[in-house]
Formats: C-alpha cells, sequence, structure tokens
C-alpha cells in the first residue's frame, strides 16, 4: 500500500462536534478482485457486514465469504485477505498454521499481536518510551501493578508499588465478555479485598471528565470526546471509602459536545501527537484494526495517558454508522481493503522484477 507522506494527513470532518478524521490513505487503488474471508462472531458480523458496505465492496471487486470453522481453513478459499476477531487456543493455533503455509495471504491481524491487547498487564508496556519527539504532546501511562491471586493482602503490595489511591480495578484479561470490561474505583486498602483477582491496579488520573476514543483502520484515524468520571478532589479523596462499579461512561450514548465544556478540558489531541502515537503503535504492536482510550491531565495542555487499547472493538461500527458519526465508514473500510490489495500487487511486481533481475 502506497501511504503519503504524513505531512499530507489532513483533517476531515467537523471538530467542533467533538470528532477529527486523520488520513494518510489515498481513495484512489487499482480495483482488482479482492477475496476476503471471515471469521466473526454473530455479533461481530452482523455489526460489521452492513448491506452498504457489501453493495459498495461488490462494485469495487471485494468479495466477503464465511470461513467454516469446522473444515480445515487450508482446504477454503483462495483467500486474499483473512478477517478474524475469535478467541481461544485453538482457533489461534489455526491462525498461525496457516499463516506459515499461506504467507501471500494478509491476515487482520495475527494473533500473537492481539492476545498481548488482550493482557492488561503488556497491554500498555513500552507506551512510556515512545519515540515521539516534537510531536506537540506528551504520553504517558498510569503506574500500575498486578493483582493475580489475593486481594485481602494487596494493599501492602499497593504501597510498596507507590500506586496512590483512588484506584482504577480492571479484569486482568479481556475476553470478549462483559465482565471483562467491567471497571471499579477503589478508594482504600480495605476495599481492595471486595475485588476479584486477577486484575490490574491502575492509578485514577484526573482528566477533566472527558475520554478521547481514537479508532485506528489502518492509516485512517478518527477521534472522538466521550464523557468520562469526574476529577476526584483531595477531600473526596480523604472522605470516601469503599469501591464502587464505573458506570458505561465511554459508550456513543456519552457523546460530548466541544461547547459543553471548558475548551482546555474538550480540545482534541495535537494532529502530530496523535500521527505519532499511531504509527508507533502499528508498528510495535503489528495491529491495524484497534482503538485506543487517552485522557488528558487535568490542569495541563499537552500531557496525556493512555488508558487502553481494543481490538477492533464492536464500537467501530456503532460509532460510524448506528451513530452517525461517520456515515461514509463504509468507504473507510473499502479504500482499506483496496489498499491491501493494492499493496500486494506491488509486492508481487517487486517479486517479479527482482527474479528478472537474477
Amino acid at each position: 500500500m502506497r501511504v503519503e507522506e504524513e505531512d499530507s494527513m489532513v483533517p476531515q470532518g467537523n471538530e467542533a462536534d467533538g470528532e477529527m478524521v486523520l488520513d494518510t490513505a489515498s481513495s484512489q487503488h487499482q480495483e482488482e478482485k479482492l477475496v476476503i474471508g471471515y471469521a466473526l462472531t454473530s455479533k461481530k458480523k452482523q455489526s460489521f457486514l452492513q448491506p452498504k458496505l457489501e453493495v459498495l465492496a461488490r462494485k469495487k471487486g471485494i468479495s466477503f465469504v464465511s470461513i467454516d470453522q469446522d473444515k480445515p481453513l487450508s482446504e477454503q478459499g483462495p483467500f486474499d485477505v483473512v478477517l478474524h476477531k475469535l478467541l481461544g487456543n485453538e482457533w489461534h493455533d489455526v491462525i498461525q498454521d496457516y499463516q506459515k503455509t499461506h504467507p501471500e495471504v494478509t491476515v487482520l491481524d495475527p494473533p500473537g499481536a492481539i492476545q498481548r491487547i488482550y493482557n492488561r498487564q503488556s497491554m500498555l508496556q513500552g507506551l512510556a518510551d515512545l519515540n515521539l519527539a516534537e510531536c506537540d504532546g506528551m504520553i504517558c501511562v498510569p503506574k500500575q501493578m498486578v493483582v493475580l491471586q489475593d486481594t485481602t493482602s494487596s494493599g501492602n503490595e499497593v504501597a510498596k508499588a507507590g500506586l496512590k489511591f483512588p484506584l482504577v480495578a480492571k479484569p486482568l484479561l479481556v475476553d470478549g465478555t462483559a465482565k471483562s470490561h467491567q471497571l471499579f474505583l477503589a478508594y482504600d486498602c480495605l476495599s481492595l479485598a471486595e475485588l476479584e483477582p486477577p486484575l490490574v491496579l491502575q492509578e485514577f488520573v484526573n482528566h477533566g471528565g472527558v475520554l478521547f476514543k481514537v479508532f485506528v483502520v489502518g492509516d485512517v484515524i478518527r477521534v472522538v470526546r466521550r464523557f468520562s468520571l469526574p476529577n476526584v478532589s483531595n477531600v473526596e479523596k480523604e472522605e470516601v471509602a469503599g469501591v464502587f462499579q464505573f458506570p458505561r461512561v465511554s459508550s456513543a450514548a456519552a457523546s460530548v459536545d466541544k461547547t459543553d465544556l471548558d475548551p482546555r478540558v474538550a480540545e482534541l489531541p495535537p494532529k502530530p501527537l496523535l500521527k505519532g502515537l499511531v504509527r508507533e503503535l502499528r508498528s510495535r504492536l503489528g495491529l491495524r484494526l484497534f482503538n485506543i482510550d487517552m485522557i488528558r491531565e487535568h490542569g495541563s495542555q499537552d500531557v496525556f495517558y493512555v488508558i487502553d487499547i481494543n481490538y477492533f472493538p464492536g464500537k467501530f461500527f456503532y460509532l460510524f454508522f448506528w451513530y452517525g458519526k461517520m456515515p461514509d465508514y463504509e468507504q473507510v473500510f473499502i479504500d482499506f481493503f483496496l489498499g491491501l490489495a493494492q499493496a500486494k500487487h506491488e509486492k508481487k511486481g517487486l517479486c517479479v522484477k527482482s527474479g528478472i533481475e537474477k
């Protein structure tokens, strides 16, 4: 895929509506027949394969073929792309074996890369060391620790790790269930005993009650604002005890318009910072379809924290299509798939040229 210079990445849409699109990919691709095999849950299939997407895909020479999980993958196809979001070691092994025998097929995305962000211990590792010099901002990660078994004695471990209350408690593993997305806010050591391990404890960072959701589809970056938890005052830290479950504050229904907030809180992250962050994450994670949850440290202009990363989240489609924030989501994905076809075509041409020169 030919990616234009990053300086040509320009915003599209209305930033005042709490959204911004950055696009480094040209929508002009050579139209070729492209077969995409997909292995998705029924819920994901329903949200992704909208009729408009399928119609547009057919016009561009793209066909979607369901993968039969009861048959050997190597006996199906041939595919140009395999798009999947299934959990489990068995499926993981199937895809890895398929990649070894079919290196010409693009797999979205490699199971090993996906597995890394399904574990909240490894999800954010290394982010503080990203090379984001001259990107108009700073990327941090909250201090965190892992509790594998006994939460009754984890208060001492919290003190040793230097973490300060309140703490955000998250399940260690993301397994696609609603439970794995349940978040809690613990105000004191005793309340930790009420939580079920294994889990990650993460320092709560005051951020003005606004969360930035950054959606990445290949070279397209989409940013929207969401309401989040309000700041925790010093008085509240001293007087409040116990553990409280988070409301689903980051859903599309919690969208927030810039005009509702203090501009210092509502301002979207700088474009150079977003471009640099996504470039580094794509390289380090090896993923092309993912979502980043970011917050701005309250009182700062350019200090941001990455608090979560999700692979190919269902919110892609709720946000892009149903909520209407990105009515052209179909074209974004079509361009993305055509870019994969173009990259494959160019790679094949280079191999042929190299063979001739030898």
